[in-house]
């Protein structure tokens, strides 16, 4: 799940990893820190569009599953421009 608490300023990220000790994978950062919201869109035979979220001195972490091919590309945008309106930062394309 990814919880975005503007109250505090602070962004909640937590996925399932591999299994094993460390399976949990929880990150979370200040809201400050956030650069950008990208999105990567791959054509071809097998198409893949991943939303990114850009954070200043750990790179770009994905929000959607890269494996994840549900999303059409206006869906995509769509839910890009919600979160990048809501945290007040830019939306870049790749």
């Amino acid at each position: 799940y990814d919880r975005f608490d503007r109250k505090e300023g602070v962004v909640c990220i937590f996925r399932w990893g591999f299994p094993g000790i460390k399976r949990r994978v929880f990150l979370r950062f200040l809201m400050r820190d956030i650069q950008s919201i990208r999105i990567q869109v791959k054509e071809g035979l097998f198409p893949r569009r991943i939303l990114y979220m850009e954070i200043r001195g750990q790179g770009a972490i994905p929000l959607t599953r890269t494996d994840e091919k549900f999303f059409t590309p206006r869906e995509i945008e769509q839910k890009a421009a919600e979160l990048a309106y809501f945290l007040r930062i830019p939306m870049e394309v790749f």
